[in-house]
């Protein structure tokens, strides 16, 4: 026993991965074992134009409109964009001010659908990609709206174009889903693996790349091997298992894990020779270019204390969080804190109004007990300058230092000297402070005055 013992510990230890970081709880078993099920179309659907990195959509259909699923209903609004599709078979109530995660009402597409309507995708053909050129699979990329499903919402297909003097070597595929709660990734990998291989023969012919790394944390040995089992011979794709620790699957520190190189701060992982593609991304565009289809649905964790049923769901685009969460258990009476994403990087929903879009990877409900033992133990301290955030820190920034003089206000100073624009918000920091400091939501606050200040000062 001891023996065996030993030997799983040193397996453990020769798991790649990068330095620092935390290791909070998984809280994935609720969900992780369920395969993933379709949720009902809701009667009205809720399409933002911006629901992408860059310029908005501009729609192409008008108010009146019936419109078939699969549609086209906006096009990209240049080519840092993306073009928006029907999710349902319906007619296009109007096109209005919708409620955000951010806020700020935004342009949307509000669409009724049929109650009698099969919704079966109606619009599409088969089309050969094996002959297509790179810039033709670029532009086809684009055409399908496909942005990345990691949860930061960038189009795809700008990834695809390498920036001129650089080259990309390996293609990273992102498998680590290492945010708590979240399983979609999981899932994604065991029950669609042929075509996350056909996503990845794609955007690696349109790279150039000669080689493929998938990295995948090893609480999910089971997709490691479903992937290891699909992949074709002759494909330079091999399947990397990489320790368990937050933030794995941040596209800095999956690089350093994966390749041990370092992408400069401010840089893009073309820099370093990598780019770096989400495996649910993956999936939907090998499922999507074949059939000239665009992005319509996508996979969501919908989990927590405050879920009756909670579990990986397949929903249409602009679905209405309070609709997607009554189909699940959801109560008034017993939630109190709905959260888009994960517990980490996630972001507290003040309105169930607000649609579900292509950058919702998770929908996580706490109910009044949890926030509450939450809001006793969060009263906030004075720093004690314990080191406890610099140590967790994976980007080697210090979180104390800059939390500091968030405190004093002086916003340019982070950014000039301490590098607060390399933070990209994972909570570390926040997670292990014994004084309860919201450093994430400082930086946060930081950042968006700077912007401010900046903008200001080109007018």
């Amino acid at each position: 026993m001891a023996r065996e013992m030993f030997s799983d510990l040193l397996q453990l230890s020769k798991r790649k991965s990068f330095s620092r970081g935390i290791h909070p709880p998984e809280c994935k078993d609720h969900t992780s074992g369920k395969s993933i099920r379709r949720l009902p179309f809701a009667p009205k659907l809720v399409i933002p134009l911006s629901q992408h990195t860059g310029a908005p959509a501009v729609p192409v259909v008008r108010e009146g409109q019936e419109v078939v699923r699969g549609e086209p209903i906006a096009e990209a609004g240049g080519f840092v964009s993306v073009p928006m599709h029907a999710p349902v078979t319906g007619i296009v109530d109007r096109i209005a001010l919708a409620p955000t995660l951010e806020g700020e009402p935004s342009p949307a597409i509000f669409i009724k659908s049929y109650p009698a309507a099969d919704q079966r995708i109606l619009y599409g053909a088969p089309r050969d990609i094996e002959s297509m050129s790179p810039e033709e699979l670029v532009q086809a990329v684009q055409d399908t709206g496909v942005v990345g499903l990691g949860g930061a919402a960038f189009p795809t297909h700008v990834k695809l174009i390498v920036p001129e003097g650089k080259s990309v070597d390996t293609v990273v595929v992102n498998g680590c889903e290492c945010e708590p709660y979240l399983t979609t990734d999981h899932r994604v990998m065991l029950e669609r693996p042929d075509d996350i291989i056909a996503g990845i023969r794609v955007v690696a012919r349109s790279l150039g790349a000669k080689r493929v790394l998938v990295g995948i944390e090893e609480n999910k040995m089971d997709a490691a091997e479903v992937l290891r089992k699909a992949l074709p011979e002759g494909l330079p794709i091999k399947v990397e298992v990489l320790r368990v620790k937050y933030p794995q699957g941040a596209e800095k520190m999956l690089v350093k894990a994966l390749l041990r190189r370092e992408i400069p701060p401010g840089g893009l992982p073309a820099d370093v020779g990598a780019a770096v593609f989400n495996v649910a991304t993956l999936a939907q565009i090998g499922d999507l270019l074949p059939r000239q289809q665009g992005l319509i649905e996508r996979v969501v964790t919908i989990t927590g204390p405050g879920v009756e049923r909670p579990g990986n769901y397949l929903m249409a685009l602009g679905t209405p969080l309070r609709f997607a969460l009554e189909q699940v258990g959801f109560s008034n009476r017993r939630s109190k804190q709905v959260v888009l994403g994960g517990p980490m990087m996630g972001a507290t929903v003040s309105s169930l109004d607000i649609p579900v879009t292509k950058g919702v990877t998770g929908i996580l409900v706490m109910t009044h007990k949890q926030t509450r033992v939450e809001l006793r133990h969060n009263r906030i301290y004075p720093c004690i300058k314990c080191g406890e955030c610099v140590e967790v820190c994976p980007l080697y920034l210090n979180p104390s230092r800059l939390g500091l003089l968030a405190r004093k206000q002086q916003y340019e100073t982070m950014e000039e000297q301490f590098h607060l624009n390399a933070c990209f918000e994972c909570g570390c920091c926040s997670y292990v402070c014994p004084s309860n400091i919201p450093l994430v939501q400082y930086f946060r606050i930081a950042k968006a005055l700077n912007r401010e200040r900046k903008a200001r000062a080109c007018l």
